[in-house]
């Protein structure tokens, strides 16, 4: 049995309920979760009358899963272009492959993170030692400044060991200087953490050319919305590490007082692992991968340019964007409204059968920052939740494309949009 994918697979399916008939919906939401690919649908279909334990069965159906497993893991392997398949780690999303880099170093490691990171990149550093790189208004200076915290720690004898980034913003899209960045953290002796969660479904991923040491991403950014992702280690860089769960699969020996681990990959996936999610992970990679990753970018800098100047040109939005010099822009365009609260406009578009987010986007400091939000403010905020408070979290509408996306959909959007804002003139 094999992930093979025919050229028909490589093809948008709504999922498989509600039926798509009665689904009259335009969906601007694929920064959070992307429909299912014909081709992962169907290859979790072929998997299923073949589901069995991995690894350790001995009839033949485990004997199949376990193939189909290891494929999927090759298949992952070849989207990223990294050489060696046993590199590939699966977890459930870019959440969990986070924490269990944060749990497999060593204790009390220092840590460079960006300060414009989604949570998921924020919070598992903070079992460590975490210095966080200050906001700034160009790529340019966020270089800079990177270069000057990794020099000034070298100097002072205490360097950082990661670095810690995002591969594309998940609320202003913008690519960030990656290659560049983990050029000056390795000259200074750091290893590279990538999210690429909402990188790996707009751009092609090759560990070589960014030359980083870490890469994560989620099947549900990737158009296989089941429950699994990948957290990619190149040569070896998690060969020794605490793994984050602790059971079955994960070791080669246990006593009473002790355990000697299995080697990577397996020592990082303890438990039965989620077969089908992996399958449909490693068709979707197939299938984006037979299609063109280039492809794919190029039809989307299409879309979202169209999805861009038509933001700016309705009075009264205002596009949330960092720098003006980013490398790069994935198609994702947050914003807000004047005379509407977010949550209004999101829940206005939503009614009239568009899908958009509306909120903080799981990036609380970098969309208070956009938003003009003094610390002072936020810090307010968190005593009053800790008080108990039910406190209001500003925030913002975001609109994102993928590879459903049509140029009549966001005319509609953008029509709907302008048509809101004349209505509060």
């Amino acid at each position: 049995m094999s992930l093979t994918v025919a050229p028909e697979d490589v093809l948008v399916a709504l999922p498989l309920w509600p039926d798509p008939d009665e689904l009259d919906e335009i969906n601007l939401d694929y920064a959070a979760t992307t429909p299912a690919l014909v081709a992962a649908v169907r290859a979790v279909e072929r998997a299923i009358p073949w589901y069995a334990s991995l690894h350790r069965g001995g009839g033949r159906k485990s004997s199949v899963s376990t193939t189909l497993f290891e494929e999927a893991r090759a298949a992952v392997a070849r989207f990223v272009s990294c050489e060696d398949a046993s590199d590939v780690i699966f977890v459930r999303n870019t959440t969990e492959a986070a924490n269990l880099l944060a749990a497999a170093l060593p204790s009390g490691t220092r840590v460079l993170c960006s300060p414009s990171e989604h949570h998921a990149n924020l919070l598992p550093w903070r079992r460590h030692r975490v210095d966080h790189l200050p906001f700034t208004t160009s790529a340019a200076a966020f270089l800079d400044a990177a270069a000057k915290s990794l020099e000034a720690a070298h100097r002072s004898g205490d360097p950082f060991s990661l670095v810690a980034i995002t591969g594309a913003s998940n609320v202003t899209g913008e690519v960030p200087p990656v290659a560049e960045l983990a050029r000056l953290a390795h000259g200074r002796g750091a290893l590279v953490f990538v999210d690429g969660a909402q990188l790996a479904p707009h751009r092609p991923l090759d560990v070589g050319v960014l030359d980083v040491d870490f890469l994560a991403f989620s099947g549900h950014k990737i158009y296989a919305p089941f429950g699994t992702g990948a957290l990619v280690s190149r040569a070896g860089g998690l060969a020794d590490g605490s793994p984050l769960l602790h059971g079955g699969g994960a070791v080669r020996l246990v006593t009473l007082n002790d355990a000697a681990w299995a080697p990577s990959p397996r020592r990082y996936e303890a438990g039965t692992p989620n077969l089908l999610g992996a399958v449909a992970l490693g068709a979707a990679c197939n299938a984006l991968t037979a299609f063109g990753m280039e492809e794919v970018a190029a039809q989307e800098r299409a879309l979202a340019s169209v999805l861009w100047a038509g933001l700016d040109a309705i009075p009264g939005v205002h596009q949330l964007r960092q720098w003006r010099d980013a490398p790069d822009r994935v198609g994702v365009a947050a914003f807000t409204a004047d005379g509407w609260a977010a949550h209004e406009l999101g829940a206005h578009l939503g009614a009239r059968g568009i899908a958009v987010r509306a909120g903080s986007f799981c990036a609380h400091p970098l969309v208070s920052h956009l938003l003009g939000i003094a610390p002072s403010h936020t810090d307010r905020l968190l005593r009053e939740i800790s008080d108990g408070g039910d406190v209001s979290i500003p925030g913002a509408v975001r609109a994102s494309v993928g590879l459903g996306t049509t140029r009549a959909e966001i005319d509609t959007f953008l029509r709907v949009v302008r048509e809101a804002l004349a209505a509060t003139t």
